[in-house]
């Protein structure tokens, strides 16, 4: 908190600045573990409350988690809606408050957009790290928003593929995606040739229904699927779900919140920080599906790690 007892406010362009994949990647990789031990003195984080904007064809989520053993306490408030194709108008905004655990007080309200595209595109690299083919050399990226860029970055940063494809619904979304990133990227104008024989496939859509066909993801590929945040969404097709592997950050929120996992009918195999603990097994060799809902502990590390950041300025 300032001098004054009034929290800090943090804009998304200090968060950019301070908030690195080096020192967020091993913290989430701690805390997904911590998660699926599910250990209520250790972390505490109800599944997240969707109220529906009906109105206005969008919904507000929020997101509570007390970190226990690391005394963290915060919440994330997101807006997300299903916009006109044209609208400039973004998708998703969302704030982020850190807490005193102690007092109450809240320390820092955060601008959440940079942190969820970089807490997002983090644990898909952790899903990766895990479940990727041993020679994994393309990766394929559907969509070409806020998540796409994050997802490039990490991807690029953690792992040393030789080609990166990218497809988008609209052709000069994909185009503008690939002219703004340091680095080849082939633009794709279908699903299908942008997915064969790809190794990784990452899906940051926001579709609602599947946009991805299990018949043309090569055997033993893994696909970290982000989109789809809705009991009734979809990205992905019954064939990739029902032959997959599938794992998730949070068993009980897959259960309420993936269209991909409840209209499919696919078993849920393991939490990926049951994986990361070493109480299941990552099947590698096997085509593989992490789906990826996104949860406070998340953000809750992440927020902070850019307060720490920012008080030692």
């Amino acid at each position: 908190m300032t001098m004054a007892g009034l929290p800090v406010l943090i804009g998304k362009e200090d968060i950019a600045r301070l908030l690195h994949f080096k020192d967020l990647l091993p913290r989430l990789e701690a805390a997904l573990a911590q998660f699926s031990k599910h250990d209520i003195s250790e972390v505490i984080q109800p599944v997240r409350t969707v109220v529906p904007l009906t109105k206005h064809n969008g919904f507000l989520g929020l997101m509570p988690a007390y970190m226990v053993h690391d005394d963290i306490l915060c919440t994330k408030m997101v807006a997300f809606y299903r916009r006109e194709q044209g609208s400039t108008l973004p998708s998703t905004q969302a704030t982020v408050l850190l807490f005193d655990p102690e007092s109450g007080c809240v320390l820092a309200v955060m601008d959440g957009e940079v942190i969820t595209a970089k807490r997002t595109a983090a644990v898909s690299a952790i899903s990766a790290k895990f479940f990727m083919p041993a020679q994994s050399e393309v990766l394929c990226i559907l969509g070409s928003g806020h998540q796409a860029v994050s997802h490039y970055e990490v991807f690029t940063q953690t792992f040393a593929f030789k080609q990166v494809r990218v497809w988008s619904r609209r052709k000069e979304s994909a185009e503008h995606f690939a002219s703004a990133l340091q680095g080849p990227v082939t633009v794709c104008t279908s699903v299908k040739e942008a997915v064969e024989g790809a190794d990784v496939i990452i899906t940051v859509t926001g579709a609602s229904q599947p946009v991805l066909f299990g018949d043309w993801v090569k055997p033993g590929a893994h696909v970290a699927a982000v989109g789809a945040c809705r009991p009734d969404w979809r990205e992905l097709d019954d064939v990739l779900m029902r032959q997959a592997v599938v794992y998730v950050d949070s068993r009980e929120g897959a259960l309420k919140e993936s269209g991909d996992v409840i209209l499919s009918g696919a078993q849920v195999f393991a939490e990926i920080g049951e994986v990361i603990t070493g109480t299941a097994p990552a099947h590698r060799e096997k085509t593989t599906v992490f789906k990826s809902l996104g949860m406070g502990i998340q953000d809750a590390v992440s927020a902070k790690l850019v307060y720490d950041q920012w008080k030692s300025q």
